[in-house]
C-alpha cells in the first residue's frame, strides 16, 4: 500500500515543474506542454484521494480532467496552427493579433 503522501509529493512536484515551464518558457508549445504537466498532477492527486478513500469519485473526476485536457490541446493547437500560418512567430510575447 502506497502511502497518501506519495502522491502528493508526486503532484506537487509535476505541478511546480508545470508551473515553472508556464512562467519561465515564452514558446507557445511548451507553455501548452506544461499546463496538460499541471493537469496531470491533479490527476495524480485525485487518484491518490480516491484510493485512499476506496471511492471512485476522483477517478471519475481524473476522467473528466484528461476530456477538457484533450479539449484544451486540440484547440490551443489549433490556434498555434494558424498563427504559424500567418506568422512564423511562436514566442507569446510577439503575437498580438487578439487585440483590437
Amino acid at each position: 500500500m502506497i502511502p497518501i503522501s506519495h502522491f502528493l509529493t508526486l503532484g506537487a512536484v509535476l505541478f511546480l515543474i508545470g508551473a515553472a515551464g508556464v512562467l519561465m518558457r515564452r514558446n507557445a508549445i511548451i507553455i501548452l506542454l506544461s499546463i496538460e504537466l499541471m493537469l496531470n498532477a491533479v490527476n495524480v492527486t485525485l487518484i491518490g484521494f480516491s484510493r485512499q478513500w476506496a471511492d471512485l469519485s476522483g477517478q471519475v473526476f481524473a476522467i473528466f480532467v484528461i476530456a477538457v485536457a484533450a479539449c484544451e490541446a486540440a484547440v490551443g493547437l489549433a490556434i498555434l496552427i494558424s498563427l504559424n500560418r500567418d506568422k512564423t512567430v511562436m514566442n507569446v510575447d510577439e503575437v498580438n493579433l487578439l487585440k483590437w
